[in-house]
């Protein structure tokens, strides 16, 4: 493997927007594998930028460390992932994904109304749920999560 394809742990920092401590995390979770120089800098595949990139994504839709884990296990050790072997984790995604989406759409859609909470401090919860019906539906805002 040419040098070019190897980048110090500041450069993968800079390139994604990472603390270094951060990327550190990451390699000791096992999301990340670094090569050591003769003098023990870490060395990271250029590839390595779109896993953190990934990261990055997978934080911000709400999955949690074990979920990315699990995902970027998927991922060849030692080599640049191909596009196959990334359209197998996103195919993988896309359950969760869309479920997340739905749950934020029913989010969106009810929160200046009634959540089913049985809070009824609203006018409108006297509408949606007359006498706190949701509570035999089960603790929380059943309208959203139930």
């Amino acid at each position: 493997m040419g040098n070019d394809q190897l980048i110090p742990i500041g450069t993968l920092a800079r390139r994604t927007g990472v603390a270094v401590s951060a990327i550190r995390f990451y390699e000791s979770k096992g999301l990340l594998t670094s090569l050591r120089t003769g003098g023990n800098q870490r060395r990271f595949l250029r590839s390595d930028i779109r896993r953190v990139s990934f990261i990055l994504v997978a934080q911000k839709l709400g999955l949690g460390l074990a979920e990315i884990e699990a995902e970027l296990a998927q991922l060849p050790q030692g080599r640049t992932p191909t596009i196959n072997d990334w359209q197998r984790i996103s195919r993988s995604m896309r359950v969760a994904i869309d479920e997340k989406i739905k749950l934020l759409t029913r989010t969106r859609n009810q929160l200046d109304q009634c959540i089913g909470c049985g809070c009824l401090s609203l006018h409108k919860c006297q509408l949606y749920n007359k006498d706190d019906r949701m509570a035999a539906r089960g603790p929380g805002p059943q309208l959203v999560l139930g």
